[in-house]
């Protein structure tokens, strides 16, 4: 199957890195390479393009994808939360920008064997990483009930958590849940008709937690976005965009503490713990997806763009 990758708030992120012709920059969610070759477009044949990616087939489309651009391309198969790691395995000292696109890409929903999309049947797998070990499959079948209500509500932020998990533990009684038509039936089934008939598919907050789960999205981001601010150059940016209020609300604590590192207590008047700021918050509130795009991609429609400038000197390379 062809990768697709149709770049969401494209021109905003752009105009947020300004990418210097000579610089270097990452996008430590490479996908097929959308935001990336509109960077590459910018950067001269001094210019690096550091793409990471978890997907081998997201990596071997972005390689065919950026080969016309002239600037120098490195490619890594790896989580971007080792970015310092990634860095410094490679000689680079440093990043003038980077990039994070959160979240699954729209090759992995459409390619109906990854098993992530409620609306083809597929075997239950979600797995980003086709070489990891846990799938979907494993966390709704094998999973206690308890922790199947907590990954629902936490990650999918979904009000009928515990009749879901209910459901699914009733069902799997009668044989192992092994495909997503399987699932979206159960998850319909546990969703009183009433609720159905109001917002989105009924299973889209039950696939987003067990995939949540599967990839382990959430774990050590805010130590991830750190690693990615610790790498900069002073003026560097960091573009990051997210697409549901979990991811969010990560960033923009992480950006909000970055530009005011102080712990004192509030009622001090003077600060005495010595935490200087190492940037700025571009973006108070986050840049949302204009009403013309949303039509063009309906997918995009919940996407939010946060940007950070960092002041100081690179930090994390050293770690």
């Amino acid at each position: 199957m062809e990768f697709r990758h149709r770049p969401v708030l494209l021109a905003e992120t752009l105009e947020g890195l300004a990418p210097r012709a000579d610089g270097v920059y990452a996008d430590g969610t490479l996908g097929g390479g959308g935001h990336a070759a509109a960077i590459c477009a910018r950067l001269a044949k001094d210019g690096l393009l550091l793409g990471v990616d978890r997907d081998a087939d997201a990596l071997a489309a972005a390689r065919e994808a950026l080969a016309p651009y002239p600037c120098a391309k490195l490619f890594v198969r790896d989580n971007f939360k080792h970015i310092g790691r990634i860095l410094r395995e490679n000689g680079i000292c440093g990043l003038d920008g980077a990039l994070l696109d959160l979240g699954v890409s729209s090759f992995q929903l459409d390619e109906a064997d990854r098993g992530f999309s409620y609306m083809h049947d597929a075997p239950l797998d979600m797995r980003m990483d086709a070489s990891a070990g846990l799938t979907a499959e494993t966390v709704v079948n094998e999973y206690p009930q308890e922790a199947l209500t907590r990954i629902l509500a936490r990650y999918g932020e979904e009000r009928w958590a515990a009749r879901i998990s209910a459901f699914i533990v009733k069902r799997r009684r009668e044989g192992r849940i092994r495909r997503t038509g399987e699932l979206v039936e159960v998850v319909k089934a546990a969703i009183p008709a009433s609720a159905r008939r109001e917002g989105p598919h009924p299973a889209k907050r039950s696939f987003q937690a067990i995939r949540i789960e599967v990839n382990g999205e959430l774990d050590g981001l805010d130590a991830a976005i750190d690693a990615f601010i610790d790498c900069l150059y002073a003026g560097g940016k960091l573009c990051v965009i997210s697409f549901h209020s979990l991811e969010d609300r990560i960033v923009k604590e992480v950006f909000a503490r970055r530009e005011n590192p102080c712990v004192c207590p509030k009622d001090l008047p003077v600060c005495v713990c010595g935490r200087q700021p190492d940037g700025r918050r571009i973006t108070r509130k986050p840049i949302r997806v204009s009403e013309a795009e949303q039509c063009e991609n309906p997918r995009a429609r919940s996407a939010k763009l946060r940007i950070f400038e960092k002041r100081s000197a690179v930090a994390g390379l050293q770690q």
